[in-house]
């Protein structure tokens, strides 16, 4: 095991593929795994409470937002990767050595917020989805879904290796289950073409709506995590080497994510399929769940409970990987791992205790996360554009233009959510 935790086997590997000694689908693999990783995030509980609301309130409507966060996400996370590839530093390192200290902080203390309301969907998600399949308390649930992803971070002491394989199964198991979903209550496939092709936002829930499905999409502890896991993966003696690894790395994003895109299109047109019609008002996870079994059978409620827990023990775990790495590279400071799943367990139990509705907790955590969004995003593109940083490998004007566009369309969505939450009458939006 080499010291920054890769297997030596993996390096080996990797080496074989960039030096042209291995082709096809034996050269990708040694790289597959930052992107999964990063993937989860974008599958996680907050995306089945955004998207199950937007499904079921306004049908395929906002399928376009889905897509468009995917793109942007896509965008975002691969100069993620490849910051981490061509510096041997992660972007929150960066952010320390290039910044002054008061932004440095204030860097740390906004995505110290993201991390924590990223834990609370994603914990929450986990027991909601263990406490509707087990009949168990939530609060109860909440206990057993800590322990269990304690347990998981402990294989990080083996290695990445074992933790990508299991992730990778966690998202094989979320996927499977929007196969039968889809397969169970087929989609109206016209409809939600032109949802996908059609860009509308009819009302204030609309925009909220959209702006939460950025949020759960885009992920602030995602795009930090991608960098912390691509430096340092395979050692590479020059540029030529570095490009080929670049290009890899590109094709683990565009598959890993699109992948993670379609299963959140599958989660909206199934709760368009099954709830628009006849019930819209359906905006709880719980509710949605009691409502599938007459609808569809106890099979189908149980596969999307399944999936639910899946999505929320795996992206809990990347989320506590995720914060780890954002205090160590900014301030250099570690905590040991139980206390710091006891920290950000401390908001989920909160929010039961005092009664809370679970999903709209969830829906306003992925709001939170949207507005936290800009950070490490301008970060992103100002340290990428930078030669002094990036060498050769500084963003050329189509990435750094697309990358601009996306921002600004976020940035705007943020604007106009918050000028509706102060009561500020948007025209067009009723």
């Amino acid at each position: 095991m080499s010291s920054t935790g890769w297997s030596d086997r993996t390096i080996s590997a990797g080496r074989a593929s960039i030096e042209g000694r291995t082709h096809g689908p034996r050269a990708f693999l040694p790289f597959v795994g930052p992107a999964l990783i990063a993937s989860i995030a974008y599958m996680d509980p907050g995306n089945f409470a955004t998207n199950i609301e937007a499904g079921a309130k306004y049908g395929y409507m906002l399928l376009w937002v889905v897509l468009f966060a995917n793109i942007a996400a896509m965008l975002f996370q691969a100069q993620s990767a490849r910051m981490g590839i061509v510096t041997g530093a992660s972007l929150a390192t960066l952010a320390a050595r290039h910044y002054p200290k008061p932004i440095v902080y204030f860097m740390w203390i906004v995505s110290e917020i993201g991390a924590m309301a990223t834990d609370l969907a994603e914990f929450l998600g986990a027991a909601i989805g263990m406490s509707l399949l087990s009949g168990l308390p939530l609060m109860t649930c909440l206990v057993l879904t800590g322990v269990a992803t304690y347990l998981i971070l402990g294989l990080q002491g083996a290695g990445f290796r074992p933790m990508e394989a299991l992730i990778s199964a966690f998202i094989g198991v979320i996927g499977a289950s929007y196969v039968v979903e889809l397969w169970i209550a087929p989609p109206d496939w016209s409809a939600a073409l032109s949802g996908v092709v059609t860009p509308r936002l009819t009302d204030a829930r609309s925009v909220a709506l959209a702006v939460g499905v950025i949020g759960a999409t885009i992920m602030p502890h995602a795009i930090y995590l991608h960098s912390n896991l691509t430096r340092d993966r395979v050692p590479m003696n020059n540029a030529r080497e570095t490009r080929r690894v670049l290009w890899f790395s590109n094709l683990e994003v565009l598959l890993a994510l699109g992948f993670a895109g379609l299963v959140n299109m599958a989660m909206v047109c199934m709760s368009a399929s099954v709830f628009h019609a006849g019930n819209p008002d359906v905006a709880e996870i719980e509710t949605a769940y009691h409502t599938l079994a007459p609808l569809l059978g106890n099979a189908a409620a149980a596969v999307f409970m399944i999936s639910l827990l899946a999505s929320g023990l795996s992206s809990s775990v990347v989320g506590t990987m995720a914060g780890q790495s954002i205090m160590q590279d900014f301030v250099r400071f570690r905590v040991p791992l139980w206390l710091r799943r006891l920290l950000t367990m401390i908001p989920a139990f909160v929010v039961v205790a005092l009664g809370y509705g679970a999903t709209d907790a969830l829906v306003m955590s992925q709001i939170v996360l949207s507005i936290v969004l800009p950070v490490p995003m301008i970060a992103l593109l100002h340290l990428g554009a930078r030669r002094d940083i990036m060498g050769e490998f500084v963003n050329g004007p189509a990435m750094r233009i697309a990358s601009l566009v996306a921002a600004a369309i976020i940035l705007a969505l943020n604007a106009v959510l918050l000028l509706s939450a102060a009561g500020v009458e948007i025209p067009g939006l009723g």
